[in-house]
């Protein structure tokens, strides 16, 4: 999907070509799971797969959309009449993100606006927020507002938890937004400072695979907003701002301390334990050793299993699969029900395991999953 196959379906649809085009990546996160709400830290890498968008200006205060893999004609959408929870498909994103930037403060006037996207949708690889950053990007270029990634990121979150009505962190939209090819990204959702680790799996002789379930979810779903809530609760009976604060050395003490709230026991420890997984997976990445963060990624996967309890049987498929056939770590990853788990494995042994796993889901009578590599890559950036 090249820019200029966009940039001409554009002009084949407004009548003259776009001003630009810009692109914005999915994301996989390497570890930190639901930690990102809870002010905690995460890792995530940007993905080759993006939404790509070829944009012009209006000054009339309309709002045209069209994307290639919904079809169907153009959707107009007056500036002013934009409001949340007015939206119910996937332009929702696109205009909660003009609802976002004009409530900050800064003046839209309209856009047109066309997409094509290579990122799967409900695969847990954050369609949805490289949607809202690629939008924002081209808007902030268009109209000159010099926002930074971090801040174009926020405002994102806000389109996605205000307008859409998701109560997603910040994770997924500050990847989209700033990561670099090459990197994972360690970051700290309380401050949003970042640190950029190198993650050249293919120099080592590794691979990360990604292993779509074709499960979808939808994090504006219960389940994922009770998990929050039921964070804010552990929070809350413990006395502190955000679970980040509970130190992993002083986690039995927490945890004794809530008595017999057994699921907020459960949420409390896995957000915990998650955040001190990603530090020590930065440690070791540090120092050289990324085939060791292979258990980290299975304990990963057991605490979102059976405390956080988002896993599914097709992503347990995949990570039993997966460590029976010799891989070095596996975890479901993305916000659970559903979705997509990551396996790391030797170069020589990805042929094998992935038809190990495609097998599994054969004798199990599932829907073939899809399987590719994940190769860490530049985050939102203009094409043309």
């Amino acid at each position: 999907m090249g820019a200029q196959q966009v940039a001409d379906r554009f002009a084949g649809l407004y009548g003259a070509g776009p001003e630009g085009v810009w692109a914005a990546p999915g994301r996989v996160n390497l570890i930190g799971e639901h930690t990102d709400y809870n002010d905690g830290f995460v890792m995530p890498f940007a993905l080759p797969h993006q939404v790509v968008a070829a944009v012009s200006r209006r000054t009339d205060g309309v709002l045209r959309l069209h994307s290639a893999d919904i079809g169907g004609d153009i959707t107009e959408l007056r500036l002013d009449d934009l409001a949340p929870g007015g939206d119910h498909d996937w332009t929702a994103y696109p205009a909660g993100v003009v609802w976002a930037l004009r409530e900050a403060g800064h003046e839209i006037t309209g856009a047109d606006v066309h997409l094509a996207s290579t990122v799967p949708t409900g695969a847990g690889l954050s369609s949805s927020a490289a949607l809202e950053v690629v939008i924002a990007l081209a808007l902030n270029d268009l109209y000159d507002l010099g926002l930074k990634g971090w801040r174009l990121a926020r405002l994102c979150q806000r389109a996605e938890n205000v307008y859409v009505g998701a109560p997603t962190g910040i994770m997924d939209q500050t990847a989209s937004a700033c990561c670099e090819a090459g990197h994972a990204l360690f970051l700290d959702t309380r401050d949003l400072s970042q640190q950029q680790i190198p993650f050249d799996l293919a120099a080592q002789g590794l691979r990360l695979l990604v292993v779509d379930t074709q499960v979808k979810h939808a994090h504006s779903g219960g389940e994922y907003g009770k998990r929050r809530a039921g964070c804010e609760k552990g929070a809350a009976l413990l006395g502190v701002d955000a679970l980040r604060d509970i130190p992993y050395d002083g986690l039995d003490a927490a945890l004794a301390r809530l008595g017999d709230e057994e699921e907020v026991v459960r949420l409390v420890r896995h957000v915990v334990t998650e955040n001190e997984r990603v530090e020590r997976t930065v440690a070791l990445l540090r120092s050289g050793d990324p085939r060791a963060i292979g258990p980290v990624l299975t304990e990963g996967h057991a605490s979102l299993r059976d405390d956080f309890r988002i896993s599914c049987p097709e992503l347990d498929l995949v990570v039993d699969t997966a460590l029976a056939g010799g891989a070095l770590g596996a975890r479901m990853t993305g916000g659970g029900f559903g979705g997509s788990a990551i396996v790391l494995a030797e170069a020589a042994d990805v042929e094998t395991l992935t038809k190990s796993v495609e097998e599994a889901f054969a004798a199990a009578g599932l829907t073939a999953p899809r399987v590719f590599e994940a190769v860490p890559s530049a985050g939102a950036r203009r094409l043309v």
